[in-house]
């Protein structure tokens, strides 16, 4: 039962904006591209990076960190340092491109700023728009989550930034893909750090009636379920599965199907255009009603709600 791969399923990069950022000193960005994730790099000095409302978050060199949206964040040389430039999806590089254009020095190709001796820099690869990204997923992480260079893949990241400085046909396609595996390899090691409280569903469990319920509930979220169906279908008894998924999961099975239910509404009402009441019926529920109490006891607000506040986001980002 691997949930991490199927709550990553459909997530790809599309045209992604992958960038090398080359700093001055003092230097200090806004980032307000409206990305639902983020992937950051200290490739050469260390960083700070604090999201909106929060505090900052130090950053060594060579650790990778992700950055969870659409919320505007800063990452700076101090902290303290107000952000000398904001960058939107649409002006990463626009500095660059026009001091290019007024005669000043070409960067490598996907390279903002121009290279000095001893210059910081940063590799930062966003998702924008409709990435796949599941509001499960989403839900599980902090605003700003760090992994230590030591416990990242150093192989993908070496193969990303030699990628970057290039120019050749196809590159996106591939920059698109190595942004994937980064971002996989980067939340397998995350999650994998016992003082991160990896979620239920991430964590594997070797009781086999456990993963068959689990497996069922992702696999088939629309039938109509019950701890007694479950248990038949796992050959468990009610009591029986009620307790060891409790155990093993941390919260009873309906509770759970419940929240997995409401997540992938989420995700339907966020990226697609379809009635509340079709989205009510594919996850599970028998009218919009059902899904609205659902959706605000686990959200507090309603699927109408949520619909219009993505769409206010991807309105303000675009």
């Amino acid at each position: 039962m691997d949930t991490l791969a199927n709550l990553l399923d459909g997530v790809r990069a599309r045209g992604a904006v992958f960038t090398r950022t080359v700093m001055s000193p003092q230097w200090s960005l806004r980032f307000a591209s409206g990305a639902q994730l983020t992937l950051v790099i200290a490739v050469n000095g260390r960083i700070w990076v604090t999201p909106a409302g929060n505090e900052p978050v130090l950053v060594d060199s060579g650790d990778i960190v992700v950055v969870r949206g659409p919320a505007p964040y800063t990452v700076a040389e101090d902290p303290a340092a107000p952000p000398h430039q904001v960058i939107t999806s649409a002006d990463y590089c626009a500095r660059t491109a026009r001091a290019v254009a007024g005669g000043g020095p070409a960067p490598d190709p996907r390279t903002c700023g121009v290279g000095e001796a001893g210059a910081a820099f940063l590799i930062s690869g966003a998702y924008e728009g409709r990435a796949g990204i599941s509001d499960r997923l989403l839900d599980a992480l902090p605003d700003v989550l760090v992994v230590p260079e030591r416990d990242s893949d150093r192989t993908l990241l070496a193969l990303a930034t030699e990628e970057l400085r290039r120019d050749k046909p196809g590159q996106q396609a591939v920059l698109d893909r190595l942004l994937d595996l980064l971002l996989v390899s980067t939340l397998r090691a995350w999650f994998d750090r016992p003082q991160n409280h990896a979620p239920a569903w991430y964590r594997t469990t070797d009781d086999s009636v456990v993963a068959s319920a689990l497996r069922l509930m992702h696999d088939h979220p629309a039938h109509p379920w019950t701890v007694a169906t479950l248990a038949a279908k796992v050959g468990s008894s009610r009591s029986g599965l009620a307790r060891r998924f409790t155990r093993h999961v941390g919260e009873p099975p309906m509770t759970y199907l419940g929240t997995w239910r409401v997540a992938l509404a989420a995700d339907l009402l966020r990226d697609t255009d379809a009635t509340v009441s079709s989205i009510a019926r594919k996850v599970g529920y028998s009218n919009t009603f059902a899904l609205s109490v659902a959706f605000k006891r686990c959200r507090g607000i309603t699927p109408t709600q949520h619909r219009a506040a993505a769409r206010r986001t991807r309105e303000l980002n675009t």
